[in-house]
């Protein structure tokens, strides 16, 4: 960009002096008009002879060849040298843009690991992440970049995973916990223990998405790209019938002042802001997107989010957190704090979910010492010795078989009864807890034309319920299998118009087969599963629901600014087209026509980097 500016930059005061200042020889004039113009055009003039060599004749470079070359002809040094000079503007601006855009992608590349630092025979060696083999261990201190993906085994720390998952607040993270390849430790030594190779590895697979995002074209650059493809040749073929018809028809018409007007209508003519700014607009949408930590993986999804209609959430892991916490507890002739804790203590030896959230939520150290002994009764529930008292935490079933008198509750969810000392002491009610911007997200779909929300799960009848209603979702189908999901959603594919879309909203580990089989698969917090980066279009790099609804924002911003590119570019063009043919605009018209419409839709085009609005 510094040595293309700097050409500009002395092609344009050579030019200004051509123009300015008055030579007693014409020839100096037009020999610093040409010097000038070889200066900022020498690329073009290559360009367009490779391509005409390569057999790729009606480019952009080649109208503006024959355009300057035969203004030089004619005598039009000035215009000759303009279009050029104010082409390289453009192109500078285009490369601007496209720079400041692909800064929002670069900082995704900024999470390639350089090097691993790896234990071996008691030593630790730096070598490259592709020759660390699953199960060695790798050490990352402070500063650095975890490598590969893995366990920790050793050490606690604090891991910065903006690049990653677009969250600010660094996670802490501890010896058992998994940690992802392109995250940076910030203090602390950790050792990990490997579990995927470089090439299975998160970091990896993110990179290879990022890269391969502009290969999968949406309906609009397709149109660009055709539309170029047969309109280029037609107009040259106009040109060439208006410089050379009307001079032979018409009794008095100078063929210069015709093989003018065809110049300019070549110059007129290059489709280059339409050829520049749609995929521009759109490697913006993609950029903007990846900065709120979601990846889209081809411009095609991004402008297929703008039609959609239809969004069908999975349950757990995508509306709701996807872990056991508890959510009430309610005493009966104890307080809370000894309910809770004979139930912590009884469930000490266990391993269930359930146990680990009642053990999280009570939240002390427990004394062993005072559980005597501990009985698990399968399908009912724990039978405990807790000093000197039984407690008995469990089903209804356990209550009923043990002749303990208690009230059944009714809350949707696992309800824990616990009685001690052959008394009812009350209930905890455990559940999937919603996350916090679920409800937002639904409202605000709804608010942006998604005429329709469904939700699938394989969960109970009263749970699947609860909580769509909770939520609002239109409709909700429980208790299915994963064919069930599929069957589902292909009766719902059907269900919806032509031309709007379906979206399936998963966590992408087992809704693999529906994510790929929609209009557009997304999947939620899909950073630790690979069947999401695989299936899914589109991977929400943390688990907030929310960040769809800045996803279909976005999408419809770049589409109205596509639009707003094509309409204005097509419009102007045509006007000047007609009043060139009439002889009725000189090439400097011209000239704006075709640069100063290309960095007016370039700079538009720029609108989508102010993602601000999308969160």
């Amino acid at each position: 960009m510094k040595k293309r500016a700097m050409k500009i930059l002395v092609s344009l005061l050579l030019f200004i002096v051509a123009i300015c200042v008055k030579f007693e020889n014409v020839l100096i004039t037009n020999c610093i008009f040409i010097l000038s113009y070889i200066i900022v055009g020498y690329e073009i003039l290559r360009k367009a002879v490779r391509n005409i060599l390569r057999g790729k004749v009606f480019d952009e470079n080649f109208l503006m060849t024959v355009a300057t070359l035969g203004a030089f002809g004619i005598g039009e040094f000035p215009e000759a040298v303009a279009v050029m000079l104010f082409y390289q503007i453009g192109e500078l601006f285009q490369s601007y843009a496209v720079d400041k855009s692909r800064k929002s992608i670069a900082s995704l590349m900024d999470i390639r690991p350089d090097y691993a630092n790896v234990y071996r025979d008691g030593n630790e060696e730096k070598v490259d992440p592709d020759e660390v083999k699953v199960g060695e261990i790798i050490i990352v201190k402070p500063g650095e970049k975890i490598a590969l993906d893995g366990v920790i085994v050793e050490g606690n720390t604090t891991l910065d995973t903006k690049a990653l998952t677009g969250e600010t607040m660094p996670r802490e993270a501890k010896e058992g916990d998994e940690v992802l390849s392109g995250a940076i430790n910030i203090n602390g030594v950790i050792k990990i223990k490997v579990t995927k190779e470089y090439g299975e590895s998160t970091v990896s697979k993110i990179l290879d998405l990022v890269e391969n995002a502009s290969s999968k074209k949406s309906k609009s650059e397709n149109f660009i790209t055709k539309f170029a493809k047969y309109y280029t040749p037609i107009v040259v073929i106009i040109a060439v019938v208006l410089a050379i018809v009307p001079p032979f028809l018409i009794k008095g018409e100078l063929f210069s002042d015709w093989l003018y007007r065809a110049l300019s209508f070549l110059v007129v003519s290059c489709p280059c802001a339409l050829v520049i700014s749609i995929p521009l607009s759109f490697f913006g949408g993609i950029g903007g997107a990846s900065k709120i930590g979601v990846l889209v993986k081809g411009s095609n999804y991004l402008e297929a989010l703008s039609k959609v209609e239809t969004i069908v959430f999975d349950k757990t892991g995508t509306l709701t957190k996807g872990v056991f916490e508890v959510q009430k507890i309610e005493a009966v002739g104890v307080s809370e704090e000894k309910l809770l804790k004979m139930a912590a203590y009884s469930e000490y030896y266990s391993n269930h979910p359930i146990s680990k959230s009642i053990k999280t939520t009570f939240n002390e150290e427990i004394d062993e010492k005072q559980i005597v002994k501990t009985e698990e009764l399968s399908g009912r529930g724990i039978v405990a010795q807790i000093g000197e008292e039984e407690v008995l935490i469990g089903n209804e079933k356990l209550m009923k078989e043990r002749n303990i008198s208690f009230s059944e509750c009714t809350e949707v969810g696992t309800i824990l009864y616990v009685a001690i000392a052959g008394k009812y002491a009350g209930y905890i009610l455990i559940a999937d807890s919603i996350k916090e911007d679920s409800n937002y997200t639904i409202k605000e779909l709804k608010k942006n034309g998604v005429k329709k929300i469904v939700m699938l799960t394989g969960d109970r009848k009263n749970v699947g319920e609860c909580v769509a209603k909770k939520l609002g979702i239109d409709e909700v189908y429980t208790e299915l299998l994963p064919d069930g999901k599929v069957e589902k959603v292909e009766s719902l594919l059907k269900e919806k118009s032509e031309k709007g879309k379906l979206a399936f909203v998963g966590d992408g580990i087992n809704d693999a087969p529906v994510l790929a089989m929609s209009d557009i698969g997304i999947a939620m917090g899909g950073l630790g599963a690979d069947s999401a980066i695989e299936a899914a279009d589109i991977v929400i790099m943390t688990d907030e629901p929310s960040k769809i609804v800045s996803s279909i924002k976005l999408s419809k911003k770049t589409m109205r600014i596509v639009k707003e590119n094509i309409v204005f570019a097509i419009f102007i063009k045509v006007v000047v087209l007609i009043l060139t043919a009439f002889g009725l605009s000189t090439m400097w018209e011209a000239v704006f026509a075709d640069v100063g419409v290309s960095i007016i839709a370039i700079l538009n085009a720029l609108r989508m980097l102010n993602i601000k609005n999308m969160k």
